[in-house]
């Protein structure tokens, strides 16, 4: 695998561990860090071995404190839309990969380190982390996906408040609203992250990532077209090893052996 100066990762037991690693700059995602994430995503949207994937900040200061506005402040209009344009994709990518990934949160996360958190699966904080869309602060908006996710996580008026107010909040509140979906100690964030990543893996991943398929690709249709999608997938993991196994091992009161086919 290519050595990155930006990101790293580390291979837990099928578990890939994706490290944002710019401590200096509290992990602000400037470009070359958002390419690297982008070809390590399209690396391992290939690797079968990885099962489950967890993203974390490389300080306990910081998930990523947004983007990297040294670096953004002289952009021309044509390069902030590329920048945005290249943000947007990498994220969706990360939104749609077969594996399930979770957010391990260990600090700011802020602007751009917001929306990386968003387009996780699911998203466990520090109990002191902090969150928020400070982009108006700067005379600009959120450009990796904020003003689109937000308000599909958290609703439209509690998201334009935070994206109109660029207010923080700490973790507690986060979980309230729903933006993350567990707190814990600061200490036990990796813990946490890690069982919940083998809790999935123990199940069919096979049926994980057409859960997500099912999720991801619902919210996008009506309610109507939506279940219709669903029936579709449901009838075809008739065709799969995991549910003969699954349901085979229900009725033989044991534990299921599942292949991922």
């Amino acid at each position: 695998m290519t050595q990155y100066e930006n990101v790293t990762f580390e291979d837990k037991n099928g578990i890939g561990i994706i490290t944002i690693n710019r401590p200096k700059e509290l992990n602000a995602l400037n470009y070359a860090a958002v390419k690297e994430l982008g070809q390590l995503l399209e690396y391992l949207s290939e690797d079968k071995a990885v099962k489950v994937i967890i993203i974390t900040g490389g300080t306990n200061k910081a998930f990523a404190a947004g983007g990297d506005i040294i670096e953004m402040q002289n952009m021309t209009t044509l390069q902030a839309r590329n920048w945005g344009k290249m943000g947007q994709s990498v994220f969706s990518k990360l939104e749609n990969m077969s594996q399930p990934v979770i957010a391990a949160i260990n600090g700011f996360a802020l602007g751009g380190g917001c929306e990386l958190a968003m387009a996780c699966d699911i998203r466990i904080a520090s109990e002191k982390a902090k969150f928020g869309q400070p982009e108006v602060t700067l005379g600009v908006i959120p450009g990796f996906g904020g003003t689109q996710r937000l308000p599909r996580l958290i609703g439209k008026g509690r998201a334009k408040k935070l994206l109109f107010t660029g207010e923080m909040i700490d973790a507690a509140e986060a979980f309230r609203i729903g933006l993350v979906d567990k707190v814990t100690a600061a200490s036990n964030l990796m813990n946490e992250a890690v069982t919940m990543a083998e809790q999935i893996m123990s199940r069919s991943t096979l049926a994980v990532s057409l859960c997500k398929t099912a999720v991801n690709r619902g919210l996008d249709l009506d309610l109507e077209s939506g279940l219709a999608y669903e029936a579709e997938v449901f009838g075809s993991c008739f065709s799969t090893a995991d549910q003969k196994e699954g349901m085979n091992a229900f009725a033989e009161k044991r534990k299921p052996n599942f292949t991922g086919e």
